[in-house]
């Protein structure tokens, strides 16, 4: 690694931590508040920067220690159960580039990690100029903490056990960072979001289905599955502990894109997002949303009584870990937030008379991809400073 510095997991860390993670999060640091940080001397730090300053990836203007923009770039990918989003970005965290796209979800594996490596083709091709350094991607499954394998996309069919993360190192040659969609929007809000600076809080990630990412002490926190925070089998209703639901869970049955959408489609008598049209189309909300911006009554109470569900949800995380904040973020939201603000913390507050600050998410549809592109930063600096 650095010269005089042993080549440890530990001293790796404390690079990324204190150069990478601290530069990203605040800007460029001067070496005396960066030692102070570290707890190094001067020697000892200049003897941790070395080799990342030959590399090109440090810089220093005025004294000041930085990442270098031009050193390279990352792509972060946001792989959701029905939409993809790419983001190119150079190796200070910025954007340079954001494209979207549609998931099928009924294709299966193989044709979306194929699509995955045509949008990051693609995506480096037009931007050109830069070296790839790293990819950061974020799916919408667990990913098991030592083989870094999706283990299991309940929205997406045939999503067991896949192994994305060695797919695409083969395909592009760099470091490749997997993570939870609800853990990295965790991660980019905790980045460049409404979570700065806090230690401990939770990320509810809501889109087609429902999870989230836990902050505890500083850092995600995964489980010892890597599931921790998979709401999806959260259960409000203890008398129905025994009923077999579908891989959706209990809590995701109801409170998510695609439970909207079905309840919509019975009570609103509406052939809306058909099934004809894919899984995607199926599970879109936005007519529910729709029909209650028009004054439909039942459509408001839909929404109203779901939104209720989820602030109940929400009071069981905080009586379990008492965090500092709650952040609601995810394409559900955009239908309604202040509505399903206002309702959420109505119920949290009912059931904790000291409950923490509910709020929005900062960055919105790029928390995800704010995450990836952490992610891949971070693999980047950790292989550079091996």
């Amino acid at each position: 690694m650095t010269r005089g510095v042993p080549s440890t997991d530990w001293a790796l860390e404390t690079v990324w931590a204190g150069v990478a993670r601290r530069v990203l999060a605040h800007g460029e640091m001067s070496r005396p508040v960066l030692a102070r940080w570290l707890a190094v001397g001067p020697r000892v730090l200049e003897a941790m920067l070395g080799d990342l300053g030959t590399e090109g990836m440090i810089v220093e203007r005025r004294g000041r220690v930085g990442l270098n923009a031009r050193f390279g770039s990352v792509v972060g990918v946001d792989m959701g159960a029905s939409n993809l989003r790419f983001a190119l970005a150079d190796f200070s965290g910025a954007p340079l580039s954001v494209v979207g796209g549609k998931v099928r979800p009924e294709d299966g594996p193989q044709k979306a990690i194929a699509q995955i490596a045509k949008g990051i083709r693609r995506l480096v091709r037009v931007r050109g100029g830069a070296r790839l350094r790293a990819i950061g991607i974020s799916v919408p499954s667990p990913v098991d903490a030592k083989t870094r394998v999706a283990t299991f996309a309940n929205n997406l069919p045939g999503w067991k056990n896949i192994d994305l993360r060695s797919e695409l190192e083969g395909l592009f040659r760099v470091p490749v960072e997997i993570e939870n969609d609800a853990n990295l929007a965790a991660v980019g809000e905790h980045w460049r979001g409404v979570a700065r600076g806090k230690d401990n809080f939770v990320f509810v990630a809501l889109g087609t289905g429902i999870g989230s990412g836990i902050f505890a002490d500083g850092r995600l926190y995964p489980g010892r599955t890597g599931s921790a925070g998979e709401l999806f089998r959260l259960n409000v209703d203890w008398r129905r502990w025994a009923e077999v639901f579908p891989d959706t869970g209990y809590f995701e049955h109801y409170v998510s894109g695609m439970g909207i959408a079905a309840a919509g489609r019975r009570v609103l008598k509406t052939l809306g997002g058909r099934k004809s049209s894919g899984l995607a189309e199926a599970r879109d909300a936005r007519f529910v949303f729709e029909a209650m911006r028009r004054g439909n009554p039942k459509a408001r109470a839909l929404l109203d009584e779901i939104f209720t569900m989820l602030g109940v949800g929400v009071a069981n995380l905080i009586a379990v870990l008492d965090p500092d904040l709650i952040v609601l973020g995810g394409g559900l939201v955009k239908g309604a937030p202040d509505r399903m603000l206002t309702i959420v913390r109505k119920v949290v507050g009912k059931i904790h008379p000291n409950a923490p600050p509910i709020k929005l998410s900062a960055l919105g549809d790029g928390a995800q991809t704010a995450g990836a592109i952490y992610s891949a930063l971070r693999a980047a600096s950790l292989q550079i400073a091996k």
